[in-house]
């Protein structure tokens, strides 16, 4: 475990690393004392860096959902990151270069919140009777610890859960008018198709990703709250991307297309 001044030390860090987009060093290779705890206490302070400053929590975002991720990073379980209000993007607008390190992108679905959601202890049901209405989405993913051999959960779960930014689409879904399992997403660049899968690669439904994050986040006092956004985790393999390309994240089931220009 590491000191209280340690953790504040590292999030300081974090957090200029997120302000001016540039990266450091592996934290388990800095610190290789730092345990799972740790890093969850430090993206804590990084975020309330964030609020000071005046930002507002709107949700939530779940990573490592598969388990070839958890596998290859160290762990058995997802992880997850708070997201704030200013890492939304428009639908249709820009994603510009100069405001990520090195930006990627994934394809998943979102869902917002009607009712409040405290766990621990809530099973699939009262999952699916709080929620309001899912969304199409693209997670723009940006690292500022590094990719480098030997990295783990730690290093990931500490910035974030490597969240960059968040573009929803238009167009809502209610649960009870598609199978939300076999939603199928693409990622198309430049009219190339690049990656494509289905909804139930997220733990076999991506409602079980948010169950598990309801009652993980129970464990701690925090429920999720009417208007909360759940990004419930990709469904195709990180795609890199660089300006002058297109992106369009094409779902069906009646949520259509997500248009983004890389700028």
């Amino acid at each position: 475990m590491l000191t209280e001044a340690l953790r504040d030390e590292i999030a300081a860090e974090l957090y200029n690393c997120y302000r001016e987009h540039r990266q450091i060093e592996l934290l388990t290779k800095q610190y290789p004392d730092i345990e799972t705890e740790d890093a969850y206490r430090i993206q804590q302070r990084v975020v309330e860096r964030f609020q000071a400053q005046g930002a507002k929590v709107r949700g939530y975002k779940i990573g490592l959902t598969s388990k070839p991720m958890q596998e290859m990073a160290g762990t058995n379980e997802p992880d997850y990151s708070v997201l704030l209000d200013e890492m939304f993007l428009s639908e249709g607008g820009d994603l510009r270069m100069a405001d990520f390190i090195q930006p990627m992108v994934e394809v998943e679905l979102a869902f917002v919140m009607k009712e409040r959601l405290a766990g621990p202890g809530l099973g699939i049901v009262d999952v699916i009777r709080a929620i309001d209405f899912a969304l199409p989405a693209i997670e723009v993913v940006d690292l500022r610890v590094a990719m480098a051999p030997g990295m783990d959960v730690r290093d990931t779960i500490a910035d974030m859960a490597a969240v960059g930014a968040v573009v929803l689409g238009g167009n809502p879904m209610s649960l009870t008018d598609i199978d939300i399992r076999r939603v199928h997403g693409e990622l198309v660049i430049n009219g190339d198709s690049k990656q494509a899968g289905y909804a139930d690669a997220v733990l076999g439904n991506p409602l079980n990703a948010v169950l598990w994050l309801a009652n993980k986040l129970g464990e701690f006092g925090v429920a999720f709250e009417p208007g909360d956004v759940v990004l419930s985790g990709s469904f195709i393999r990180v795609e890199p991307v660089q300006a002058g390309q297109q992106l369009i994240a094409r779902f069906d089931s009646g949520f259509g297309d997500i248009n983004m220009s890389v700028v």
